[in-house]
């Protein structure tokens, strides 16, 4: 049943949930975090860690897209951002350090990134960056918006992805553009051999149509980040993440009825700061997490303690900022990050290994039996 409140004479919305004002209830058994699995799989790509990362420049060089494939997550590539765009992108960077440092003009370092995305993608860069991850033996993801999709999808593909993430701040499967053919997902990703995950959505109904599609994730939300994102400012969209994916798991419960076995995976991506958030989305019905600002602790990060996402080049309406991420002093590797030790309290170092705990003290042995376990709500 919806809970609907009436916020005014005729007009009722409904109450809807963040992960911050849910809990996970522990049930009747325990068990040893060592015969936990957090491994999942996509099509036939299989993965150690439910984790893909924000296809953002600030966490993923080439480099650390290897490094988290070899962790057992996915690093994903943005196919539009500074690596496919500049030859030197350890001076694009330097330009946005040195913005953000001199701190007079907190719209500068938005201007800098905006134009540094102004320079046209190149596909000899780009193809020597996923060269560099393919050669490294890890699954290759790559990022594109559903505007330049068609454009550049080809040239990926015979550079070597096999995951082909297609990402916007908000996804719908029925477009309406006036002057150009606007994307088709069905027909596109039907073309396609490759798995496609796309996203985001907010809802049960989209995430039903972006189903339908053939797509073999649906990402969940926009990579709302505290103090980083702001697409509920700009544009008064947003849906809080809980109640979000909780109903884009259940679009994938009666997606699977209606085709007969088809499963689709969820990713929630966005209001996941700590590991017991990312406990909480796996509890609510993801499959995986999509982290990003979390990421940006890691002192090997290339945004080298910033970070932002894709929508704060936009040319004309940015809906996020480039912000400090925790002080170095605190930084650790991303190895130390995803795994620990931690002498951190705040669930901010160790990030899947304390998932683990989560699972093991809650008597789940792996991912799919976690998405059962019993939520209560706060307040």
């Amino acid at each position: 049943m919806r809970d609907l409140v009436e916020i005014g004479m005729g007009r009722t919305a409904r109450r809807a949930y963040g992960l911050d004002e849910v809990e996970i209830v522990p049930s009747r058994r325990t068990r040893s975090s060592s015969v936990v699995s957090t491994a999942w799989q996509i099509d036939a790509y299989r993965f150690d860690l439910p984790l893909i990362t924000h296809p953002t420049d600030a966490i993923v060089s080439p480099g650390t897209a290897v490094a988290i494939g070899e962790l057992g997550g996915l690093g994903v590539l943005n196919a539009e951002g500074l690596w496919a765009r500049h030859a030197n992108v350890e001076e694009a960077i330097f330009r946005l350090v040195r913005a953000a440092e001199d701190g007079e003009d907190p719209t500068a370092v938005v201007r800098e990134l905006q134009e540094l995305h102004a320079a046209p993608v190149r596909l000899d860069l780009l193809t020597e960056a996923i060269k560099t991850i393919r050669e490294s033996g890890v699954t290759v993801a790559a990022r594109v918006s559903p505007q330049n999709a068609a454009e550049l999808t080809p040239d990926l593909l015979a550079a070597g992805v096999e995951i082909l993430v297609v990402q916007g701040t908000i996804i719908s499967a029925e477009h309406v553009q006036r002057d150009a053919e606007p994307l088709n997902l069905k027909e596109f990703i039907g073309r396609l051999d490759v798995p496609v995950i796309a996203g985001g959505v907010s809802d049960y109904r989209t995430a039903m149509h972006l189903m339908r599609t053939g797509a073999a994730g649906v990402i969940v939300g926009h990579g709302y980040s505290e103090g980083v994102t702001s697409t509920d400012r700009v544009l008064g969209i947003g849906v809080p993440m809980a109640t979000a994916i909780v109903d884009a798991a259940a679009a994938r419960r009666d997606y699977l009825d209606e085709t007969g076995g088809r499963y689709v995976h969820v990713l929630a991506d966005g209001g996941i700061t700590s590991s017991g958030d990312i406990a909480k989305a796996i509890a609510c019905g993801a499959d995986a997490v999509m982290l990003g600002a979390p990421l940006s602790a890691a002192s090997d990060a290339p945004g080298q303690g910033l970070y932002w996402t894709a929508a704060a080049a936009h040319p004309s309406l940015p809906r996020s900022r480039v912000v400090a991420g925790p002080d170095s002093e605190y930084a650790v590797d991303l190895k130390t990050l995803l795994f620990g030790p931690s002498s951190d309290a705040e669930g901010v170092v160790n990030l899947f290994g304390a998932l683990r705990r989560a699972m093991a003290k809650t008597g789940y042995s792996d991912l799919k039996e976690f998405q059962r376990v019993g939520l209560t709500v706060r307040g």
